[in-house]
């Protein structure tokens, strides 16, 4: 199960917590929509005990749209710059 929190302060972060699965991408997607354009967005996931590969390649599409990755786990953030080598994302 995935709980998401948002907070703002100067910027809006999204804490992600929880099993992060294919599901909840377009769930994810669209709270990330809904903040204004410009507005500097983070996805923190300290707290993410598990994702799959679309995920990854989900996180890798955000953090190349300029959405921080904040608390990224050591394997999650290999794995996300595995994806960009494989799929780069395009300028």
């Amino acid at each position: 199960m995935l709980r998401i929190e948002r907070s703002a302060n100067g910027q809006v972060v999204f804490t992600v917590s929880g099993r992060m699965q294919t599901e909840d991408i377009e769930q994810v997607r669209r709270l990330l929509l809904v903040e204004a354009a410009g507005q500097p967005v983070a996805i923190n996931l300290r707290d993410v005990t598990l994702i799959n590969r679309d995920v990854v390649a989900f996180l890798a599409e955000c953090e190349g749209k300029g959405i921080e990755l904040d608390c990224c786990p050591l394997h999650v953030r290999s794995w996300i710059d595995q994806a960009r080598i494989k799929f780069p994302t395009e300028p």
